[in-house]
């Protein structure tokens, strides 16, 4: 990558990214622009101590900052339902372990330039953790994730953040054949609970991190 090219993208990274996050701050969420993953990742630990419960929404974006890692060796209690080794009825204890930890830490599938948070789920647990129960509840997302709207949001979901997590999850969902969403009533549709977060809710201490980078799906 050339340097001009660089720098159109750090431009274009930076001035979608504090608009975004303007809206999100009018919106009610505490929200701030950092311009790379690392500096991200410092935001995020710096809401988890030694001993405090931590849950994860599974989101990639996380996992690439290594956050469950970090969180580990300083002392916290991880919560993390994806963990190898869980039976059914241990890792369904941790994702209702997850609703009321002191820290819930995950992405979102998009986050419109109006400041709303867009999401969908297999099993639900992120979109209620995203609304109500955790004391803290971080989000991060990277400005690949930004959309103008509602409308491009679920565009977004359906041809890329949907797709991209079925084959992640081996699902034997048409998607993976056709790399769009067919709106599939399979048994292992994983897209089932859908989430318009308008305004901060109303009893949660939210942060949104927006990054001025590629991240997750």
């Amino acid at each position: 990558m050339s340097q001009i090219t660089a720098g159109v993208e750090s431009w274009r990274d930076e001035t979608i990214g504090t608009a975004t996050v303007k809206a999100l701050q009018k919106n009610g969420f505490d929200a701030v622009y950092v311009s790379d993953i690392e500096e991200a990742a410092k935001r995020v630990m710096a809401f988890i101590e030694k001993g405090k419960t931590i849950g994860f929404g599974g989101s990639m974006t996380i996992k690439a900052m290594r956050i469950p890692e970090k969180a580990q060796e300083l002392g916290a209690i991880v919560l993390d339902h994806n963990a190898p080794g869980l039976t059914p009825d241990k890792k369904l204890e941790i994702l209702r372990s997850q609703l009321t930890c002191d820290v819930f830490i995950s992405s979102s599938n998009a986050v419109t330039m109006d400041g709303f948070l867009v999401n969908v789920d297999g099993n639900g647990n992120r979109v209620a953790a995203l609304t109500f129960g955790p004391k803290k509840t971080v989000v991060v997302v990277g400005t690949n994730k930004i959309v103008r709207n509602l409308e491009e949001a679920q565009v977004r979901i359906e041809t890329l953040a949907s797709p991209m997590n079925n084959k992640r999850l081996d699902k034997p969902n048409p998607c993976v054949k056709t790399g769009v969403c067919q709106d599939c009533a399979l048994e292992t549709r994983i897209c089932r609970a859908y989430q318009v977060l308008r305004r901060k809710p109303s009893l949660s201490d939210f942060t949104v991190i927006v990054v001025g980078s590629y991240l997750g799906f």
